[in-house]
């Protein structure tokens, strides 16, 4: 199994970059929930061990790798609101989330690397996509460990106030739970309107 390594960042040194920031999202196929994205600038001296794609990582791990990186690294969050993910569609959002966790580095990176086959419109610094980014590049990986922690945080969060639909657990992904929770009680505010399972319990009539 291959794990993400520094390779990719290195050679964006090697061009005279300095300061690069790996760049993830999650949160883009549940039913409920902002999309959460994250920027992270790894200090390349003290890059902390077991960095990997946040999927892989059981969520005991998550959270120490998330303290780790929290602790070595520089990083902001930035979210896209479910009213956005409506409003324009969840890439949109996605990228809209992704460029505010960029612009909310300060000082900012002169590099992004983004995880997956797309540059958000709205990034002006020079940045490279990269295809399953957080399975190669440890600075992507930090990023996707560092979203997903402060989502499914948010999701728990969100579930103490609308208990039922088992957001503690399943972060808001259509589990079967989730669908039967929908049926039984409704589309809260925090329900992705324009995500079919939702719009067809609001549209059944």
């Amino acid at each position: 199994m291959t794990t993400p390594d520094y390779s990719i960042e290195q050679a964006a040194v090697a061009q005279g970059y300095l300061r690069i920031a790996g760049v993830d999202e999650v949160g883009r196929g549940p039913l409920a929930g902002p999309v959460v994205a994250a920027a992270v600038i790894l200090n390349p001296e003290d890059i902390p061990e077991g960095l990997n794609d946040s999927k892989k990582l059981t969520a005991k791990r998550r959270v120490a790798m998330d303290a780790a990186v929290r602790d070595r690294a520089e990083f902001a969050i930035a979210d896209a609101s479910v009213a956005e993910i409506d409003e324009h569609n969840i890439l949109r959002a996605s990228h809209l989330a992704m460029e505010r966790a960029v612009a909310a580095l300060d000082p900012p990176p002169d590099y992004l690397l983004i995880d997956g086959n797309m540059i958000p419109r709205g990034l002006t610094i020079p940045a490279q996509a990269v295809v399953k980014g957080d399975a190669h590049s440890v600075s992507i990986a930090a990023a996707s460990i560092i979203a997903k922690n402060w989502r499914d945080q948010l999701m728990v969060d969100l579930a103490q106030q609308h208990p039922g639909y088992g957001w503690e657990k399943n972060a808001g992904y259509p589990s079967k739970q989730h669908r039967e929770a929908l049926q039984k009680l409704g589309v809260t505010p925090h329900h992705r309107r324009s995500f079919k399972p939702v719009h067809n319990i609001l549209y059944q009539e």
